[in-house]
């Protein structure tokens, strides 16, 4: 069964749909914070909310801009125009909405004037993040460079300083998708599952003063067994005679703990436990922060250094569920995650919302959904993104954002030994892998590390999971989400569209759903584009919608007592081409009823029901069936059951593909409160019958390919105690081609 996932790359790359590179642009979408963008100062919020001070100079607004062909290694004499920072030149809110090709360099200019400063103080120079390479010149000189688009990057401008005016010039490249980065999503040519592409700066540019001894990080890590919290602060101390300080408040600025320590020359890091006695937990329901100060003082004499942040206590882990499974623990208690997939597309500003309320919209509307989690796919936020979940109570699963499409795939480290750009590509994968974990680890919402997204890009899986893990053993670790397991990581982890459907918990992992669902629901007058849209379930209205959404709920609730520990619905919005949102891409209209979906997404959070085996299923050990032929018994044979060309289903029973019917029995000494048929249906139309009455049988679901789902029945009444009968029937569907194949079991759920 298992087989069957290293195959649907074939059924992702026909989702690809051709498109003219001079028509890439061309389509257009406002969303409501549109015309409410400044044109001045746009995204004016503090950009780095775990580590605040008083005083910064946002850089964002209007820069010159120009595109030059690779040949042309210096700033050029003209400039094209203006763009609007921190939009990507691709974006309409750029103001400029051009390709950048691999063989050109795009151009940032702009001139500033120095922040007052004290004699002695530094100016530092912050981006966000700029995607892809970035080579920054202050006044003619080259100061520095970064590669990687999801990081955040600084430098220290104060010796390239001079008198008066400024001019600040930024010379980016980025090869899209001819090359092997980490991108995520783009590529040159959008179409089905893959967007616009993003060039150069797209979170804010700003610069900030320090003194010259300052502190330039922290690393807050909460342990809810020792009722501590443990602060790294990490300065550039040049001086023997400093005294970092940290103080933690509570609820009404109540002091909680404080501790102090001396620095020595030289800088460092120094660590600094914190007792926090009926520490108050952070989770989804009760999202509380402590408050942080950190000061830097000269020994006994006057501060030289303040920064201010934030601190949650929580924990996330693994343990054991009320039916023995293995679960996903948060703060030492089974809990069920449930959230979107969640892309952070936006069709004015691409990779960047057009302000920070209408990124925060996004959250605040899943939470109106009902849900408590968020996977944020293959894409980095700003900063103030995690603070929002922080403060909102949303816990985020972070990927990685992905290189190399499948077609590129390399596995294995001698593969990449043997490959001269491939090697390079794994060598930048996981210097910005490790930056972004530095980046985010403060963030007490984000609970999931997710290095790989199905095969994409997928090499060196068990080193990349264990030294995850063991770089920040605060978090669990989902490696890879889909298809392509290894059996490592803490989750075991499947794709089912539309599913919903599960793997067996492991000793030591646990079992979730990191992709289901992809309804498809396209709202006229709020379509991206003139060419193909698509879901993985196409509806016409609101109403269907929701009703199919209901229809996945009682599937998945159903899944609970089995041991799924989570489950991540495709996805938050439209984007582009893929209808399959919770809302349209320009965010003007709600699919799902936010009145009805808190009520249907309820149980899956309450503690799930007895799990009761009724009648397994050859998923794991094969089955035998009465083969029905003019009511007597004419053959035995094992499931699962598949056509010849079937091989999505290997160690199967061959079907000829011409309707059969198939009998078993099971014994009852109780009656389950649910019933539920758990099935495999590939192309095969199945009905389900116990005791001669009819059940609510599956439909064929071409996409479920190996992996077993579940539907619920409402009605139990077909059960009696003692020995029971199953009868099912199953013709091919039609229209569906030659490949088919199914199984069925059934199960019950109780108090």
């Amino acid at each position: 069964m298992r087989k069957y996932i290293l195959l649907l790359v074939v059924g992702t790359f026909s989702l690809l749909l051709p498109a003219q590179q001079d028509s890439v642009l061309r389509f257009e979408m406002s969303t409501p914070w549109s015309a409410t963008v400044s044109q001045t100062q746009p995204w004016n919020v503090y950009p780095r909310p775990q580590l605040k001070r008083d005083d910064w100079t946002n850089l964002n607004g209007q820069w010159d801009y120009a595109i030059t062909p690779m040949t042309a290694a210096a700033a050029p004499n003209q400039y094209d125009g203006k763009i609007l920072v921190p939009f990507a030149v691709e974006s309409s809110l750029s103001g400029v909405k051009k390709l950048v090709k691999e063989n050109e360099y795009l151009w940032y200019r702009r001139t500033f004037t120095t922040p007052r400063r004290n004699d002695g103080d530094r100016v530092l120079l912050h981006f966000g993040a700029v995607d892809f390479r970035a080579t920054v010149y202050l006044n003619g000189q080259v100061i520095g460079g970064h590669t990687g688009g999801y990081t955040a990057f600084s430098f220290d401008l104060t010796p390239y300083l001079k008198r008066g005016e400024q001019e600040l010039v930024v010379r980016v490249s980025d090869p899209t998708d001819t090359g092997l980065q980490a991108r995520g999503k783009q590529v040159q040519d959008p179409g089905g599952i893959f967007y616009t592409p993003v060039t150069g700066i797209w979170q804010t540019t700003w610069l900030e003063v320090v003194p010259k001894d300052y502190i330039r990080g922290l690393k807050i890590t909460p342990n809810l067994s020792e009722s501590t919290l443990s602060v790294e602060v990490q300065t550039n101390a040049t001086a023997d005679d400093l005294t970092a300080t940290v103080t933690l408040t509570g609820e009404g600025g109540t002091e909680v703990a404080s501790q102090s320590i001396d620095l020595m020359a030289g800088g460092g890091n120094t660590g600094l436990e914190l007792q926090v006695p009926d520490a108050r937990l952070w989770s989804p329901e009760d999202p509380f922060l402590y408050d942080l100060e950190i000061t830097l003082s000269e020994r006994g004499g006057d501060r030289v250094d303040r920064v201010v942040s934030y601190a949650g206590m929580r924990e996330v882990s693994l343990g054991k569920d009320a039916n023995g499974h293995t679960a996903i623990l948060l703060n030492g208690s089974p809990y069920f995650q449930f959230g979107p997939l969640d892309q952070g597309y936006w069709p004015d500003g691409l990779y960047t919302a057009p302000t920070v309320e209408a990124m925060i919209f996004d959250l605040e509307m899943t939470k109106k959904w009902g849900f408590n989690m968020l996977r944020k796919h293959v894409k980095v936020e700003p900063a103030t993104f995690y603070y929002a979940c922080d403060t909102l109570g949303l816990l985020v699963w972070q990927d990685m954002p992905s290189g190399y499409l499948p077609n590129q795939t390399f596995v294995g480290p001698q593969d990449i030994r043997d490959a001269d750009q491939p090697y390079a590509a794994a060598v930048q994968f996981e210097r910005e892998y490790k930056e972004l974990i530095d980046q985010l680890y403060n963030a007490p919402s984000i609970v999931t590390w997710v290095p790989f997204n199905e095969g994409w890009g997928q090499y060196d899986t068990e080193r990349i999971a264990a030294w995850t893990k063991a770089y920040d053993p605060s978090r669990i670790v989902d490696a890879p989400s889909g298809w392509t397991d290894r059996g490592v990581g803490d989750m075991y982890d499947v794709h089912i569209y539309p599913g919903p459907g599960m793997e067996r918990p492991e000793e030591d992992r646990a079992s979730v759903l990191g992709e289901f669902g992809g309804l498809g629901y396209p709202v006229p007058d709020h379509l991206w584009w003139d060419k193909r849209n698509w879901g993985y379930r196409t509806l016409s209205s609101q109403e269907e919608l929701t009703d199919g959404f209901a229809e996945l709920m009682n599937g998945l609730i159903g899944l609970r007592p089995r041991g799924l520990s989570a489950a991540v619905y495709t996805q938050t919005t439209d984007v582009e081409g893929e209808i399959n949102g919770l809302m349209t891409y320009d965010r003007r209209v709600m699919k799902l009823d936010t009145q009805r979906s808190p009520d249907l997404f309820a149980p899956l959070y309450e503690r799930p029901g007895r799990y009761q085996a009724l009648l397994s299923t050859s998923e794991y050990t094969p089955q035998t069936w009465e083969i029905i032929k003019d009511g007597q018994v004419d053959d035995h044979m094992p499931g699962p059951f598949s056509t010849y060309n079937d091989f999505y289903t290997p160690g199967s029973s061959r079907w000829d593909g011409e309707p059969i019917t198939l009998r078993r029995e099971f014994t009852l000494d109780r009656i389950p409160e649910k019933l539920y048929v758990e099935y495999l249906s590939n192309r095969a139309d199945i009905e389900v019958f116990v005791n001669d009455q009819p059940l609510a049988s599956p439909a064929s679901k071409g996409g479920d390919r190996g992996v077993y789902t579940v539907n619920e029945v409402a009605d139990v009444s077909a059960l009696k105690m003692g020995r029971n009968v199953v009868t099912v029937r199953v013709t091919r569907s039609e229209g569906r081609g030659d490949n088919g194949s199914f199984d069925v079991g059934l199960y019950g759920v109780g108090e």
